[in-house]
C-alpha cells in the first residue's frame, strides 16, 4: 500500500519511535517534583523545549507543550482575544485556514466578536495588501497559516507579519503543515503545530507565545506550561515529537528536492493522462509534497474508494466525501472545480516507482467513476432556444455531467439553464464553463433551489 496522505498524519519517523522508546524509561515521572525521578523527567521536558525552540527560532520559554496542534491554536487565539479585550473585538483570518482556526473564529462571533475574513486568489494565496487593509485600530489578532494544508500553497508570512507589526497587532502563524520544512519567516507574534504532521507522535503541539504579547489564558488554570497547558506533560512523547522534528529537518533540504521533482511530474502529467482535469493552488510557491486536481464529472468519495482498491491512499476535498455534502471550504474561497477532487500529499522517502505506479493506475480508476456516474439521463423540457435541466435532488458531480451532454443542442448563443440545490454546483459550473470555453452567465433564484445559466459560446 503506498500512503500519499502524509498532509493529514505522517508516518512515525524512526527517531521518533526510538526516542519514545527511550524516554518510557525516564521520562514517567513528575517534572514538577524534585526526587531523582522527577528530575530525571524534568531534564528530558527542558532539553526538548531547548531543542525546540531551536528549531522554531525563538527563547525556550515562549514554547509551551499542548495536547495537539489544534489545541495549541485554540489556546493561542483564545489567549490572545482575551488578553487584548481592551484594544477591541475584531479577529483577521483568512478564508483558508484549518478548520481549527476558523472554529476559534465562529466561537468568538458567537460572543459578540467581528471577524474580518481576508479572501484568497485561485492559487490560495492571500495578498499581503489585503491583510493590511483589513487592520482596524481595534483589531486584537490577526491569523495565517503558513501554507495550506489541502492545495499546498505558501502564504506570504513575512509580509503579513511586517503589515501586522506596524499597526501593533499581533500574528498567531499555523505553521501545521511547513514547521517540518524549516521554520517560519517574519516577524510573527505566535506560532501553533502539530507533531504528527512532520512524523512526531499524534497527541503532542506546539504553541509559541512571543514576548511582550499580551496572553491571557482561558479556562482553569495550573502550574504546568506556563499556565497555558493544563495537565500532566507526556514527556515520552515530547521527547519524540522534538526529536523527530529535529531528524526531518537534517533531511529537509534533500528530501524538499526529491519530492518537487515527483510533485511536478504529477501535476504536468495528470492532465495529459485524465482529460478535463484541473490542477489547483499555486504551482512555484508551494509546499514540497503536496499536489491537488480536480476531475470533472467523477464523484470524490467513489475516486477515492478506486484508488484505495488499487493501492494508494489519497485525501479529498470534495463535497462528495463529506457528509455535509458542502465542497471543501478552501476549494470554495479559492473558486476552482472541488468535484473528483484528489489531494496526494507525498510523505519523506516516499518512492519514485510509486508515484510512476499512480500515474498508471489514475487514467483507469477515474474512467471507471465516470462511466458509472454517466448512465442517469437529465430531465430536459425546451424553451426556445433555451434548455433547462433538472437537477433538483441529484449531488456532484451529476448536475455538470448533465450540463455536458445537453450543451450541444442549444444553438450557439443559446442557454442552458441548470436548477441545483447542490452547494457545489456554485463552484463546478463556472469551473466546467472555463474548462470547456462556454460562457458562465450567472445564477438566478429558482422556486427550488438555484438557476445556473449557461451560455453556448461553440
Amino acid at each position: 500500500m503506498s500512503y500519499f496522505d502524509a498532509a493529514s498524519a505522517a508516518p512515525l519517523h524512526p527517531v521518533a519511535r526510538q526516542a519514545l522508546l527511550a524516554s518510557l524509561d525516564d521520562g514517567w515521572a513528575d517534572p514538577a517534583r524534585l526526587h531523582r525521578e522527577g528530575r530525571k523527567a524534568r531534564l528530558l521536558l527542558d532539553a526538548a523545549r531547548e531543542a525546540a525552540a531551536e528549531a522554531v527560532g525563538c527563547r525556550a520559554d515562549e514554547v509551551v507543550f499542548t495536547a495537539s496542534g489544534t489545541r495549541a491554536v485554540h489556546t493561542g487565539v483564545a489567549g490572545v482575544l482575551a488578553g487584548r479585550r481592551r484594544v477591541g473585538r475584531h479577529l483577521i483570518v483568512s478564508a483558508v485556514e484549518h478548520s481549527s482556526v476558523l472554529h476559534s473564529a465562529e466561537a468568538f462571533e458567537a460572543e459578540g466578536g467581528e471577524v474580518t475574513r481576508v479572501a484568497v486568489n485561485r492559487a490560495g494565496a492571500v495578498d499581503p495588501s489585503a491583510y493590511a487593509a483589513a487592520l482596524r485600530p481595534d483589531s486584537a489578532l490577526a491569523c495565517l497559516q503558513s501554507a495550506n494544508h489541502e492545495v499546498g500553497t505558501v502564504q506570504p508570512v513575512a509580509e503579513v507579519a511586517g503589515a501586522c507589526r506596524a499597526a501593533g497587532v499581533p500574528l498567531l502563524v499555523d505553521a501545521a503543515q511547513s514547521l517540518g520544512w524549516g521554520p517560519v519567516g517574519g516577524d510573527w507574534s505566535l506560532l501553533a503545530a502539530s507533531a504528527h504532521k512532520w512524523g512526531g507522535p499524534p497527541g503532542v503541539g506546539l504553541l509559541v507565545v512571543r514576548k511582550g504579547v499580551r496572553f491571557a489564558a482561558q479556562g482553569p488554570v495550573d502550574e504546568r506550561e506556563s499556565g497555558r497547558a493544563p495537565g500532566f506533560e507526556n514527556i515520552p512523547a515530547v521527547v519524540a515529537a522534538v526529536a523527530s522534528l529535529r531528524a526531518v529537518r537534517a533531511e529537509a533540504a534533500q528530501e524538499a528536492a526529491r519530492l518537487r521533482e515527483l510533485t511536478e511530474r504529477i501535476r504536468a502529467r495528470v492532465p495529459r493522462l485524465v482529460p478535463d482535469v484541473e490542477v489547483v493552488g499555486d504551482p512555484e510557491r508551494r509546499l514540497p509534497g503536496i499536489v491537488t486536481f480536480s476531475c470533472l464529472y467523477a464523484d470524490g468519495e467513489a475516486l477515492l474508494h478506486e484508488l484505495d482498491r488499487a493501492g494508494f491512499s489519497v485525501s479529498s476535498g470534495s463535497s462528495c466525501t463529506s457528509s455535509t455534502l458542502t465542497p471543501s471550504h478552501v476549494l470554495k474561497a479559492m473558486g476552482v472545480l472541488s468535484e473528483g477532487n484528489v489531494r496526494v500529499s507525498l510523505p519523506p522517502g516516499a518512492a519514485e516507482e510509486d508515484v510512476e505506479r499512480f500515474l498508471d493506475v489514475l487514467p483507469a480508476a477515474v474512467a471507471g467513476v465516470r462511466e458509472k456516474l454517466g448512465a442517469p439521463a437529465p430531465a430536459v423540457r425546451a424553451r426556445s432556444e433555451e434548455l433547462v435541466v433538472d437537477s433538483l435532488g441529484k449531488r456532484c458531480p451529476i448536475p455538470v455531467i448533465e450540463l455536458a451532454k445537453v450543451i450541444g443542442e442549444v444553438p450557439v448563443g443559446g442557454t442552458v439553464r441548470v436548477l441545483s440545490d447542490d452547494e457545489a454546483a456554485r463552484l463546478d459550473i463556472p469551473a466546467w464553463c472555463q474548462m470547456r470555453g462556454q460562457e458562465y452567465v450567472g445564477e438566478e433564484p429558482a422556486e427550488q433551489g438555484t438557476a445556473y445559466l449557461v451560455r453556448r459560446t461553440g
